[in-house]
């Protein structure tokens, strides 16, 4: 069940109107727990079985480090789980294959079998999510929540059970325990967020796909205007994917009163590699950076040792995203360009005598190179793109000029956004006139959706 499915309007009305009838007694979160199983549930049962699962495993290492000694020994019997399962459902084939591979260069005659596993979708958001609680409690960050119902709604509340943000608990978990106080303003705000996200995600990211898929699913056939656009059109693609459906996940939470994390903040604006990583699904690297990164030593210890931590965590960071090689690269160029710009983007020459505008540029072209690897079946597939793209002839791309036009104007919302006239935007005329203007394109120009959100295979 997708956001932007005809199936799921019924289903949030009716769970959103039991849920203000019980807002003020002590039914609320389990009856959110129950419509989240059941949203959950939607796909496949077996996902609520691992989910409750897991909830039920983290709540008893909580309860053993909160009661006995040995805090560190829960702490990593809760974090082993984790990993297991991830490791379990996510890799196991990538493992799987990748042996049977170094089997066949040994000579060893026989393979090992591919498991037929289900994937959980969501699994990396939510016990991520669950792992960062488990760490705070041990720092004594947070306290452990006593009740179990609270706990297994943080780990599986329904809007950002999929695709997060990828929520802390000392945001979240304070709001379930406390009453909601509903207001219009709430409920404004987050039908705005979610039309939005709506917008973004069926109006421009699945328009969008239509051209990636078709140059992407024949590189070889195409040539290098189509290949360079169809790549800067999957940087746009994705980004309204993926932030088009946390807008969604943030509105229907502000509908609740319950306010979720900004996991986008224009993130094409970025004048560098290291600013656009806290822009880009800021909850994402924020938890590598507090769960990864500094337990690894940080900056702490000298150039080399940060140099060698920032690698590593991009290299994780590729793996969490997907069981492949072209992930890990795509991680492996991250890790790189942001070693290799750090020192230059803190220096008064990078910040203060280069344009803004040549910074943009650069940061825009060399995280669309990432994309190209991000988005290609296959190491060799994702070389070939980048060979035609420097050999291969110009002839006409064919790239429908409305797509144009709509980066054009989000770009340009952006920069206005992030401008000193950023006042002209503020105006509820102005608000009003974009929200009906995008009610009308998405009543009008518009199918039902049902394509699913590129996230969700990680």
């Amino acid at each position: 069940m997708m956001f932007h499915s005809w199936i799921f309007l019924p289903f949030f009305l009716g769970a959103y109107l039991v849920y203000l009838a019980l807002r003020n007694t002590r039914f609320r979160n389990l009856w959110l727990l129950l419509v989240s199983y059941i949203f959950y549930g939607w796909w496949d049962l077996r996902f609520v079985l691992i989910i409750g699962y897991a909830s039920c495993f983290d709540y008893l290492m909580l309860l053993l480090m909160d009661k006995l000694k040995g805090k560190k020994l829960w702490l990593v019997l809760s974090i082993l789980n984790s990993v297991a399962l991830l490791s379990f459902f996510k890799y196991a084939g990538f493992l799987t294959d990748n042996i049977n591979i170094l089997l066949n260069r040994l000579g060893a005659g026989y393979t090992l079998e591919a498991p037929d596993l289900f994937f959980p979708i969501g699994i990396s958001f939510y016990l991520f999510k669950s792992i960062g609680y488990v760490v705070d409690c041990y720092r004594g960050q947070v306290q452990r929540e006593r009740n179990f119902i609270n706990h297994a709604l943080f780990v599986s509340f329904f809007p950002i059970l999929i695709l997060g943000p990828i929520e802390r608990a000392k945001n979240l978990l304070p709001q379930l325990r406390s009453r909601p106080q509903i207001s219009s303003g709430d409920m404004a705000e987050g039908l705005s967020l979610f039309v939005v996200g709506l917008f973004k995600k069926v109006a421009l990211a699945d328009y969008l796909a239509i051209y990636v898929d078709r140059v992407y699913g024949m590189p070889g056939d195409y040539q290098a205007p189509a290949l360079l656009l169809a790549t800067f059109a999957f940087a746009w693609q994705i980004y309204f994917d993926f932030s088009g459906y946390t807008d969604m996940a943030r509105g229907l939470s502000r509908m609740m009163s319950i306010r979720v994390m900004l996991n986008f903040n224009n993130p094409y604006l970025a004048t560098g590699l290291g600013d656009f990583w806290h822009r880009w699904h800021i909850s994402l690297s924020s938890w590598f950076r507090d769960y990864v990164y500094i337990p690894l030593g940080g900056n702490r210890k000298g150039r080399f040792n940060t140099y060698r931590n920032l690698f590593l965590t991009f290299i994780i960071a590729g793996l969490w995203h997907g069981a492949g090689w072209t992930f890990i690269v795509w991680g492996a160029l991250h890790g790189l360009g942001l070693i290799l710009t750090r020192d230059l983007e803190r220096s008064t020459l990078y910040q203060n005598k280069i344009p803004k505008v040549l910074k943009q540029l650069w940061v825009f072209l060399f995280v669309c190179l990432g994309w190209i690897f991000f988005r290609a079946e296959n190491i060799n597939e994702a070389l070939l793109i980048i060979c035609r793209i420097f050999s291969s002839g110009w002839a006409g791309a064919g790239f429908p000029l409305l797509l144009l036009f709509f980066i054009f104007m989000v770009w340009l919302y952006q920069l206005v956004y992030e401008s000193r006239v950023r006042y002209i935007l503020t105006p509820a005329a102005v608000r009003l006139t974009i929200f009906i203007l995008m009610i009308l394109y998405l009543a009008i120009c518009t199918s039902s959706g049902g394509q699913a959100f590129i996230y969700q295979q990680f």
